[in-house]
C-alpha cells in the first residue's frame, strides 16, 4: 500500500523559507520519479516540480524556478522541496505525489505566506 506523508508546512513571511519533505513507503522509492503539486485556495492541482528516480535531473514550473529545489534520499525514502523567497501566490496545500498529475498523492502539509 503506497503511503506518502508530508510534513514541514507553516505560516511564514515575504521572502522566508521552508523545507518540505515527504516519507514514501510501499513502494519502491529508489525506482519512482517523484512530484511535488499544490492546490491553491479555490484551484485545482498544479504541478510544481519533478525528480528522476536516481535524483540525476529536476525539473520545475515558471512559478517556482529558480526558488524551489527538488531533491530526494532514496535511502530514507524521502523526498524534500527547499523553498525560498516565498511569494503570496504560493500559498496552497503542497502534495508529494507518484505522477505529476497528483492522482496519487499524500495528505498535504499547508504553506502560508503572510505578513
Amino acid at each position: 500500500q503506497v503511503q506518502l506523508v508530508e510534513s514541514g508546512g507553516g505560516l511564514v513571511q515575504p521572502g522566508g523559507s521552508l523545507r518540505l519533505a515527504c516519507a514514501a513507503s510501499g513502494f519502491t522509492f529508489s525506482g519512482a520519479p517523484m512530484f511535488w503539486v499544490r492546490q491553491a485556495p479555490g484551484k485545482g492541482l498544479e504541478w510544481v516540480s519533478s525528480i528522476y528516480s536516481d535524483g540525476s535531473k529536476t525539473f520545475y514550473s515558471d512559478s517556482v524556478k529558480g526558488r524551489f529545489t527538488i531533491s530526494r534520499d532514496n535511502v530514507k525514502n524521502t523526498l524534500y522541496l527547499q523553498m525560498n523567497s516565498l511569494k503570496s501566490e504560493d500559498t496552497a496545500v503542497y502534495y508529494c505525489a507518484k505522477d505529476p498529475r497528483g492522482t496519487t498523492r499524500g495528505q498535504g502539509t499547508q504553506v502560508t505566506v503572510s505578513s
